[in-house]
């Protein structure tokens, strides 16, 4: 059966908004290498910032027992 993934803010393992660690979790990656690279962006090109902003309006949070 095929599963569909979907993209959602984490409820557990969040810092700020879960936009990283619910990112983290849809690419099966390492929730600390998805903030680390966040803040890389955020500092080189400054839009970084924004885009988590941007993300944290537009991505659900994850629904209880998810």
């Amino acid at each position: 059966m095929n599963q569909v993934k979907k993209l959602y803010r984490a409820r557990i393992n969040r810092v700020l908004g879960g936009v990283c660690s619910g990112m983290a979790d849809y690419f099966v990656i390492d929730p600390t290498l998805v903030r680390v690279l966040w803040v890389i962006f955020s500092i080189m090109g400054g839009a970084g910032l924004l885009a988590y902003i941007i993300c944290w309006i537009i991505i659900p949070e994850a629904p209880y027992g998810v």
